[in-house]
């Protein structure tokens, strides 16, 4: 039976020039629909698991058609909720080579960020449910949307549910008047498995390594939080916005994982890859016996949505198994 998965976070409106062109230069804007979690549900969907997203969209025709690109993409739909009348929205301008990509957010009041605990049933979404996914970005955007995912993450708990959380996040987002270093920890606490940063660690909970070892902190998070399993990070090396080295690693309390480090030499779209990696580590956990071959399918779909325009990871397993094995030829499959 196929392994089912629940992601709950905010989807918007992404609103890009066409190819490379820098806003001044648009007429057009291309419209596709993205988010965080999102983005790692459908990716494990594209994969052959179960999955569905919780998150709440204007009650009009955008927050309508946003339901119809999830439910495209072989998301279960059935637990979203509809209010209010705005729907988040992001402005991206892709880089090339050495010119930096640039993105612009709006989604302060987005009916989203106006959900309340009151209105999700957490226990009925969670039935029959192996793995529940959050990432830091939810609890940063109101109030709400942490007590949300706090009630999410207490409810898997008590279900026996695996939870996962990717739980870097960006200081501009908090906004209404609670920080991440006061929000963050609670969510952690209950959390199986977090994917972050030697740098994330440092910044949200005050600890880690002064030489900057990942290992050396990661052990730190595990010390702090006993229920965290495994602390999973990549390392990202940028050569250009167009050539990109992608390195996992991982700190499962008993030994320290690498995988060998992936060329990417021509990136098409660098958005949504880390939710890839989150994807990828989900589905290599729940299928694999070994950390580490969970890891290199973890890398490999990493690698491969630098290849794929828009935000989600549209791969299937036999082009991760593919490159998993080895195979970066790319040739034409007949």
């Amino acid at each position: 039976m196929a392994k089912k998965l629940i992601t709950f976070g905010e989807v918007m409106m992404r609103l890009s020039p066409p190819g490379y062109s820098k806003f001044a230069q648009a007429s057009t804007l291309d419209l596709v629909y993205g988010g965080g979690e999102a983005n790692v549900a459908i990716s494990c969907a594209y994969l052959g698991m179960k999955a569905a997203h919780v998150t709440r969209f204007p009650n009009n025709a955008l927050g309508k058609a946003a339901t119809q690109f999830l439910r495209k993409h072989w998301l279960s739909t059935e637990h979203i909720i509809y209010g209010d009348s705005m729907m988040g929205k992001y402005f991206l301008e892709k880089g090339a080579v050495h010119r930096s990509s640039e993105v612009i957010y709006e989604r302060e009041g987005s009916a989203f960020s106006l959900i309340q605990p009151k209105m999700v049933d957490w226990e009925h979404i969670l039935k029959g449910a192996d793995w529940f996914h959050w990432t830091g970005i939810t609890p940063a955007i109101s109030e709400g949307a942490a007590n949300c995912c706090l009630q999410a993450i207490k409810t898997a708990n008590k279900m026996g549910i695996m939870v996962s959380g990717d739980i870097n996040s960006r200081d501009n987002m908090w906004k209404y008047g609670k920080t991440k270093q006061e929000v963050m920890p609670k969510l952690v606490r209950n959390s199986n498995v977090v994917i972050t940063s030697k740098r994330g660690i440092r910044e949200m909970f005050g600890i880690g390594d002064p030489e900057g070892k990942f290992k050396v902190s990661a052990k730190k998070l595990m010390e702090a939080f006993p229920n965290i399993e495994k602390v999973v990070g990549k390392t990202r090396k940028s050569i250009s916005a167009s050539h990109q080295q992608i390195q996992g690693k991982m700190w499962n309390g008993e030994e320290y994982i690498k995988t060998k480090t992936l060329n990417i030499t021509h990136v098409i779209d660098r958005i949504g890859t880390g939710d890839a990696f989150a994807s990828g580590l989900i589905y290599g956990l729940l299928h694999y016996d070994e950390d580490i071959q969970a890891l290199n399918f973890a890398s490999a779909a990493c690698a491969l949505k630098h290849t794929v325009p828009g935000d989600v990871n549209m791969v299937s397993l036999e082009n991760v198994n593919s490159l998993m094995d080895g195979d970066t030829s790319g040739t034409i499959n007949r």
